[in-house]
């Protein structure tokens, strides 16, 4: 996922480095299906590490003419790596991917009504689903799924005797109350370089906006750029953000959070096991629109993808949709970094007490609005907009400017793409 080494707990995914191993194996009759997954630093911490190598060796004894040659990419290098393999025309059988649409637009996939059955496609959270469809037909298969909720430290809430915000003056109200108790960073707003694509739609979202329409990229928007100016007149302005949050990323925000330097933050349930091993006093609450109520959450995840170039699409078909049955999906993304994106997955989850700190989470998937990954510009727009979205709030910084020069930005990309 994009990104998103947040959203694992553990490295160590087993199986063999496969480069090359699709196709029939040198005398033998079996197939051979070669899988590459991102591996993860042990830093961020998840179960599906270590599930990888489990469910194709699960798969492989009900399956013994299928070999799965599980691959292992750094994650950070793994999308390159997947564009690399697929140039040199050596595509794997199936990858995890943080991009799809690039590929759907070549014709390098096999499109998701050709690997599973119909009962097997209405099982996935249609939100999720629809984030994967290209040109009205569904590419991507959404993995590793999560939504953020807005975090907060109940103690310091309690000592600045105010309580969940339910609108963004209510916010800006506990943040000042935070900062007159001497937290350090109200709220943590983070628009540094590591995901500030998250944070910023999140905020779009709940100010009426959004980063594309219909047509396209809409950046420079009335509602876009009003929300980037209340952040900046509001929350930065007073020092209720921290003194850069331009520069604040997810890992040491989500740090700082536990150290109690910050009030209240967005935040993934990736972060629940810490919390709990340390009885952190916390709470997560829907993250506000700017009158009241709850804003559309924001949803993420990473894609699995089928490619055709060795024309496995049965093989492919039948692991996927192995991979994605109501029992596999619980058990490889029932942890508390990743969310099942199936809804029988998430009926089981969401009916087990065990689980229940994960149940507000999982109640928002079907509401989830995404980033526009079905456009092949986005990943050249997300780096823009990591790129230069924080300086828009910053003391004196040009909201208008700064989504303007990104509708720029996008435009030229949207050409580059369709070269």
């Amino acid at each position: 996922m994009r990104r998103r080494r947040f959203l694992l707990q553990t490295a160590g995914l087993t199986g063999a480095a496969a480069y090359g191993l699709s196709g029939c194996g040198s005398g033998s009759s079996k197939t051979s299906l070669h899988l590459m997954v991102g591996s993860y630093d042990k830093t961020v911490g998840s179960k599906i590490g270590d599930d990888w190598g489990t469910v194709a060796k699960d798969y492989q004894k009900v399956n013994p003419d299928v070999e799965i040659h599980v691959e292992r990419i750094p994650y950070l290098k793994l999308d390159k790596a997947i564009a690399d393999r697929v140039k040199a025309g050596k595509a794997p059988d199936i990858a995890q991917s943080n991009y799809f649409a690039t590929y759907a637009e070549a014709g390098k996939l096999y499109p998701v009504s050709e690997l599973f059955d119909i009962p097997t496609q209405a099982d996935f959270i249609q939100s999720f689903a629809q984030a994967g469809v290209s040109h009205y037909v569904q590419y991507g298969i959404p993995v590793l799924a999560s939504t953020p909720r807005l975090f907060y430290n109940t103690r310091l809430f309690k000592a600045a005797g105010v309580s969940a915000p339910t609108s963004w003056d209510e916010l800006r109200t506990a943040a000042q109350a935070l900062k007159r108790i001497g937290v350090p960073t109200p709220y943590g707003l983070q628009l540094g370089p590591e995901a500030a694509e998250d944070e910023a739609l999140s905020w779009l979202l709940a100010g009426g906006g959004t980063y594309a329409g219909v047509t396209g990229y809409e950046f420079a928007t009335p509602s876009n750029i009003a929300t980037l100016t209340w952040l900046r007149d509001n929350l930065v302005a007073d020092g209720l953000a921290g003194s850069a949050p331009h520069r604040l990323s997810r890992t040491p925000a989500y740090a700082q959070f536990m150290r109690g330097q910050i009030g209240m933050m967005l935040a993934h349930p990736v972060l629940l096991p810490a919390l709990e091993q340390t009885k952190f006093p916390y709470a997560h609450a829907a993250f506000p629109m700017k009158g009241g109520g709850e804003a559309p959450p924001l949803g993420l995840n990473g894609w699995m993808l089928a490619f055709n170039q060795n024309g496995h699409k049965k093989a492919c078909g039948d692991f996927l949709t192995y991979l994605y049955k109501k029992k596999t999906s619980v058990a490889y993304s029932g942890g508390a970094a990743a969310l099942p994106v199936t809804a029988s997955a998430s009926d089981t989850l969401r009916s087990d007490p065990a689980r229940r700190p994960l149940w507000k989470f999982i109640d928002q998937m079907p509401k989830a609005e995404f980033q526009p990954a079905n456009l092949a510009s986005w990943p050249e727009v997300q780096t823009a907009i990591r790129t230069d979205i924080g300086k828009a709030v910053v003391r004196g910084g040009d909201p208008r400017g700064v989504l303007a020069s990104l509708d720029t930005e996008a435009s030229r990309a949207e050409i580059h793409a369709a070269r």
